[in-house]
């Protein structure tokens, strides 16, 4: 099996689709938070690379195609910030304060984790860039030294842990404003956590992916000021 994985161009792309796929109809009959189709889709991928004896990188080599398609994904959560554009502009302190929020809770947040279990330098880099694309956070977490296989499972943890409990957050803690919860679910849980926010409305899809470029592009900066703090 494992040289099959070698020797394909598509069996990668099948088994992560077809994972996906089950994930979803998962989803769609039980409608449980906690069934997120990207969990239940990872849970059986792993599932079947440990019974087929499948090596990873043969795995990821052969659905390197759907990493291509990561990039113009991201960018093309452009256009429902396009559509409100209007919006933007006559709340773009309030947004961009938000923002700008919810990158430093989540910096100051890692950097009291570290300080409390004591973690290492490099241990420390690794989960500073935990809530922002994929994309950036791997490159943010190889340019400080960290270890950028394990930046990048936090990261999808930290989206799928954003999709799951957003909606149930925001009703817990009364955010009842569509940009507010839009900003809270983009900077805090990036693209997966956005997939939820556009679910709950156009608005809140809208300002979710504004704050994933910025929150991106502030936590580049900051994270290289916050690694020199521990």
């Amino acid at each position: 099996m494992n040289d099959f994985f070698l020797n394909s161009a598509a069996a990668g792309v099948v088994l992560s689709l077809v994972s996906y796929f089950i994930g979803m109809e998962i989803k769609r009959k039980w409608k449980w938070s906690v069934l997120n189709p990207l969990l239940i889709s990872i849970v059986l991928v792993v599932g079947f690379l440990l019974a087929f004896g499948v090596d990873y990188n043969a795995y990821n080599d052969s659905a390197r195609y759907l990493s291509y398609l990561l990039t113009p994904a991201t960018v093309s959560l452009a256009i429902p910030l396009y559509q409100q554009m209007e919006l933007l502009k006559k709340n773009m302190a309030a947004i961009v304060i938000g923002i700008l929020s919810g990158v430093l809770a989540s910096l100051c947040s890692i950097l009291a984790l570290a300080v409390l279990f004591r973690l290492s330098h490099e241990d420390y880099v690794t989960l500073l860039p935990k809530s922002i694309t994929t994309a950036i956070g791997m490159g943010v977490s190889e340019e400080l030294g960290g270890y950028v296989v394990i930046t990048t499972a936090v990261i999808i943890v930290t989206g799928v842990f954003g999709n799951m409990t957003a909606e149930h957050l925001c009703r817990r803690f009364r955010i009842k404003h569509a940009i507010s919860k839009g900003i809270a679910i983009g900077s805090a849980s990036h693209a997966i956590g956005t997939a939820k926010a556009m679910e709950m409305g156009e608005i809140e899809g809208a300002m979710s992916s504004l704050a994933i470029v910025i929150s991106g592009l502030c936590t580049v900066a900051g994270a290289a000021v916050f690694a020199g703090l521990y």
